[in-house]
């Protein structure tokens, strides 16, 4: 289960079909050093993104 403790580099390795949600957000720099090391609260805060909305649409997005 993805949580907003979760890195962003490790949901893509593990998900790479959420990485739309991430871009959706208005996270456009997933393949930077920095974001992939960032938890999904910390890359939230910094684009004024909804991290429990970004949660919730990801363990949606996994589970089928």
């Amino acid at each position: 289960m993805i949580t907003k403790e979760s890195v962003i580099g490790d949901v893509l390795d593990s998900y790479p079909d959420t990485a739309p949600l991430f871009l959706s957000m208005g996270m456009h720099c997933l393949g930077c050093p920095a974001s992939r090391g960032e938890t999904i609260e910390e890359a939230c805060m910094v684009h004024g993104a909804d991290a429990d909305a970004l949660v919730k649409k990801i363990n949606d997005a996994i589970a089928g």
